[in-house]
């Protein structure tokens, strides 16, 4: 198989990722959060708020 790579970028309003199919997660495959298809590459964008919702429905 090829490379994997996973790119991560903070900014001052949340993250964004660059990854293959194979290394999104559940929430991103959904589109839950904003996806980018380029090729075969994704962009995902975690704003601020949508991490700290995230974190609040674990804590329960």
């Amino acid at each position: 198989m090829g490379n994997q790579m996973a790119l991560r970028i903070k900014l001052p309003k949340g993250t964004l990722k660059v990854k293959t199919y194979r290394e999104l997660r559940t929430r991103e495959r959904d589109r839950r959060v904003p996806v980018l298809k380029v090729g075969s590459i994704y962009v995902i964008w975690w704003s601020n708020k949508q991490t700290l919702s995230k974190d609040r429905q674990q804590d329960r």
